[in-house]
């Protein structure tokens, strides 16, 4: 893993030597908590994925957005393909979804958005304005993957099926997973009441959980 400078003072964790293909990991609602995502990050580069897992910061005037644009720029100069595969936890599937619904209007091309307990129901980041109202006639329809987990009591799995339905019915392809997983554990994380922050998760539960997501990631990025 090597650390790097995505934008000025701003620093991404890199994982993997190949350039191509490329996943863009974002952490959830936290300030610079890249290393929430590493185990997961981890697994992905072991199947072959390079993984840029940026900090972001979410409490930010902007509500992050400079950081999440600017570690799209990065992600998509470290791969051969203009096309970027988005993987977002939490407020981030949020951001992920957003990106790819406004890719014509942020000039992005996005091959595919996976979200890992997205939260819908909040504005998107890059945005600032609801998820679905990114939904044009006009949009590439990228497909999406969403992760859910059934012990998840932060972001309900009612978020990711009303999220789906919406989509559907615009004609956007979607696939919903659902796992036995809680809100950390569905991104290789555990919640810290001490620090109240989520922290890199190293019990066998938890891998277990990340190997299935892992594969499946895989699975889509080398179809």
């Amino acid at each position: 893993m090597d650390v790097v400078e995505y934008a000025p003072g701003r620093r991404a964790d890199v994982y993997g030597g190949a350039p191509d293909p490329v996943a863009l990991l974002w952490h959830g609602t936290q300030t610079d908590s890249r290393a929430a995502v590493r185990v997961l990050a981890q697994a992905l580069a072991e199947r072959g994925i390079c993984v840029v897992a940026p900090d972001w910061d979410s409490h930010a005037g902007d509500g992050g957005r400079a950081d999440l644009l600017s570690s799209i720029d990065f992600a998509r100069s470290r791969g051969s393909n203009s096309a970027l595969v988005v993987i977002g936890w939490s407020l981030g599937g949020a951001a992920a979804a957003g990106l790819t619904l406004r890719a014509v209007e942020f000039q992005v091309s996005v091959a595919h958005a996976i979200c890992l307990a997205g939260a819908f129901m909040v504005d998107d980041p890059i945005s600032g304005s609801p998820v679905l109202d990114g939904i044009t006639g006009d949009a590439v329809r990228t497909p999406f993957t969403l992760f859910s987990g059934t012990a998840d009591d932060v972001v309900p799995t009612s978020v990711a099926t009303e999220f789906a339905a919406a989509l559907h019915a615009n004609d956007w392809p979607v696939d919903i997973v659902e796992l036995e997983a809680d809100h950390g554990s569905i991104a290789g994380a555990r919640y810290d009441a001490a620090l109240d922050r989520y922290e890199a998760a190293e019990d066998p539960a938890t891998k277990a959980i990340v190997d299935v997501i892992a594969d499946r990631i895989a699975a889509i990025m080398f179809a």
